[in-house]
């Protein structure tokens, strides 16, 4: 049965995950949760239309090894155009209960603000940006220029779902006094070109407070 990861039951995978993921190194980790575990909780998703408790249980012992966790099972997912919504809410739910290491969380960061827009990946930067990490400029830079690029790839009468708006307020609540008057600038740009009207208020409040906290030069 070991040698059959196709026929394990949902408590089977969870066990297996829980030996793998105090055993493995990151690099074979990464191998098991890309080509084993991640198919195993998409598929049971796809049939079921919700999360066994043990699957549940098994993703999150996977985050034992964050980085391969990330690069094996997360970053896959999100690039997945079968992803669903609530699929990604699942998993969302899971980064929102474990602690997670600052840098590789920071590079899975960018990495995702790299990716084209999708709500499964929108979901998942959302939960990201909401647990408030000291992140490198690198990441900072990456989400302005995730936000900005919409202004060229989405039309100004062309609606975005509120969940983008949600994310970049979320984005300047946690991280106003990280930015600089150029990126401040350039996302208030953002504001002006993609409005909703309860949102959007609401962002622009929080980067006018983010330049008016900044000292006189």
């Amino acid at each position: 049965m070991l040698t059959k990861p196709d026929q394990w039951s949902p408590h089977a995978t969870y066990q297996a995950t829980r030996i793998f993921a105090a055993n493995l190194n990151e690099r074979m980790a990464q191998r098991y949760y890309a080509s084993i575990l991640l198919p195993i909780v998409h598929e049971r998703f796809t049939e079921d239309k919700r999360l066994h408790p043990s699957l549940y249980m098994a993703v999150r012992k996977a985050l034992f090894k964050p980085i391969a966790f990330f690069k094996g099972f997360l970053l896959p997912l999100a690039s997945d155009e079968e992803c669903t919504l609530k699929e990604a809410l699942v998993v969302a739910s899971v980064l929102q209960r474990c602690h997670l290491p600052p840098v590789p969380t920071a590079v899975t960061i960018v990495k995702l603000a790299q990716m084209p827009f999708s709500g499964p990946c929108s979901v998942l930067l959302r939960v990201l940006i909401d647990k408030k990490m000291a992140l490198p400029l690198q990441a900072i830079d990456a989400l302005v220029a995730y936000f900005h690029r919409f202004i060229k790839t989405h039309r100004k009468d062309e609606p975005l779902p509120v969940l983008w708006h949600q994310t970049l307020l979320s984005f300047c609540q946690r991280y106003k006094n990280d930015l600089t008057e150029v990126q401040v600038d350039l996302l208030l740009q953002v504001c002006s070109y993609h409005f909703h009207y309860m949102i959007t208020p609401e962002t622009r409040r929080e980067l006018s407070a983010a330049a008016r906290s900044r000292p006189s030069e």
